[in-house]
C-alpha cells in the first residue's frame, strides 16, 4: 500500500507538473521544467495557486471547484508526507506509526497516526480525485481562456 501511495502521489504530481508547464508556453515544456527544477510539491502548489489567482483577476467568474482543488492538492501533500516519512519499524498491532516530532513551547509531543487498508483505500481515491478535478479545471479555464482571446 505504500508503494501504491508513491505510485498515484507521484502521477498527481506529474500532472501538477504537466500544467504549470502549460502555462509558460504550450509550445515546448523546457521553460517550466526549468522554473519546476527542485521544487517541492508544496511550492508547486502555491506556484500553480498564483498563476491561477492570476487569472481568475482577469475573467469575470470563478472556475467551478477551483477551492476545493487547492484544498485536495494541499491534503494529498500531507497525506503522502505522513506515509513517506513514518518510521514503519514503530508500528504496533494497532496499526499505530510514528509520524512526526512536534516541538511547541509546551515541549515534545510524539504524532503517531493509525494507518489501515481503508485509511491508505481512502488516500488513493483521493489523489485520483484531486488528478481528475486538476485535469477538469484546467479544460474549464482553457475553455474559458480560448473565449476570451480573439479568432484571427
Amino acid at each position: 500500500m505504500i508503494g501504491l501511495v508513491v505510485m498515484y502521489f507521484n502521477s498527481l504530481e506529474s500532472s501538477l507538473d504537466s500544467v504549470l508547464c502549460e502555462n509558460f508556453t504550450d509550445r515546448t515544456d523546457a521553460p517550466g521544467l526549468i522554473v519546476l527544477n527542485k521544487l517541492n510539491f508544496g511550492s508547486k502548489v502555491e506556484l500553480f495557486k498564483r498563476f491561477c489567482d492570476d487569472f481568475h483577476l482577469c475573467i469575470p467568474a470563478t472556475i467551478e471547484g477551483y477551492e476545493q482543488l487547492i484544498t485536495n492538492l494541499n491534503e494529498s501533500s500531507r497525506l503522502r508526507n505522513l506515509v513517506v516519512h513514518a518510521n514503519w519499524e514503530s508500528t504496533d498491532e494497532e496499526g499505530y506509526t510514528f509520524v512526526r516530532l512536534k516541538m511547541s513551547k509546551n515541549g515534545m509531543h510524539q504524532e503517531y497516526r493509525q494507518f489501515s487498508p481503508e485509511s491508505f483505500e481512502k488516500m488513493l481515491e483521493l489523489f485520483i480525485r484531486t488528478q481528475s478535478s486538476l485535469h477538469g479545471y484546467w479544460e474549464a479555464r482553457n475553455d474559458v481562456l480560448y473565449q476570451l482571446t480573439p479568432s484571427t
